[in-house]
């Protein structure tokens, strides 16, 4: 994780509360397994004196703290073997400051002592996800948009993650431009939990513009089959139709599909919205019926468009 939000990008009313949302996330997971959160030196007494103390606090120079995006992606190379994939972060497009967090990747490949592996791609993790057994969902609105890979074709963008990632198998999501920061990150619309079943956002509101979207999106990965041909089990969690006012923005992402799985535990967020909060713990209780499912309020983060996944990297053990 990344302690690393700033008065220049969230401004004075939301930074306060989205630095304790990122205490509340860390915290949170460091119940269930280790975390290391890079901190700025100026920020190094105040995360500490906040954090558990079995957060490990490592200075870095940052821009914000969207760790899923600017971090490195590993890869287990061959048994016993680890490294690191910098996808080359340019801030979604160069859509915001990023001279800073585009070295986190290689920073984090040097610190845990693993060779990086290039790549001439520009993706963020968020836009990523896959099953462990070869088969990806991915969104054409972030991945091929010309603001990341203007020169790559979509069968040239394919056959390089599938040597980089191992993917036999890349069902594509259409995803929407232009409406987020991301354009559309995959692991706002749908994940594996576990192989074979997918979880997938539904917005109800036939207003709002992630309404189509997202029904696509379901009526795709009812149609789809996994990299061995075995057809996708589809859950539906419908976002959240009312929140709570006090940090409601137009960029608020509200919705369950950006959750972390730890060890032994589920972290997802909670929004006031009674109904669906619960039904959204519900779906995840039944899939992970050996953890536990943690709700947090992260609604200062969710103001500035992200979630829980979106603030976390995780890094296999060997």
């Amino acid at each position: 994780m990344a302690f690393g939000a700033s008065r220049a990008i969230w401004g004075r009313r939301l930074l306060p509360a989205v630095q304790a949302n990122l205490i509340t996330i860390a915290n949170a997971i460091a119940e269930y397994e280790p975390v290391s959160m890079l901190v700025r030196e100026a920020d190094y007494d105040l995360a500490a004196r906040q954090l558990s103390s079995s957060v490990t606090l490592i200075p870095c120079p940052l821009d914000d703290f969207w760790m899923r995006d600017m971090g490195p992606v590993f890869v287990k190379s061959e048994p016993g073997k680890m490294e690191g994939i910098d996808f080359n972060f340019n801030g979604w497009g160069q859509k915001q400051v990023h001279s800073q967090d585009a070295e986190v990747a290689q920073f984090v490949i040097d610190r845990v002592g693993l060779q990086a592996i290039a790549t001439q791609l520009v993706l963020e993790g968020g836009a990523i996800e896959v099953d462990g057994r070869g088969t990806a969902m991915l969104t054409e609105s972030s991945v091929l948009n010309p603001n990341r890979n203007s020169d790559l074709s979509k069968s040239e963008v394919e056959a390089i993650l599938k040597l980089l990632l191992g993917l036999r198998k890349i069902i594509w999501l259409p995803g929407i431009r232009d409406k987020d920061i991301t354009d559309g990150h995959i692991d706002f619309y749908a994940r594996f939990s576990p192989p074979g079943v997918v979880v997938a956002a539904y917005e109800p509101d036939s207003a709002f513009f992630d309404h189509a979207v997202t029904k696509t999106n379901l009526e795709i990965l009812r149609e789809s089959t996994d990299a061995d041909g075995s057809p996708l089990t589809v859950l539906v969690l419908e976002n959240p139709q009312t929140v709570r006012p006090q940090f409601d923005t137009a960029d608020f992402a509200a919705g369950y599909i950006n959750y972390y799985i730890v060890n032994g535990a589920v972290i997802l967020p909670e929004f006031g919205d009674d109904l669906a909060d619960s039904k959204a713990k519900s779906t995840l209780q039944d899939l992970y019926p050996g953890h536990e499912i943690i709700q947090l309020n992260i609604d200062a983060i969710a103001a500035g468009g992200g979630g829980i996944h979106c603030t976390t990297q995780q890094q296999p053990q060997l």
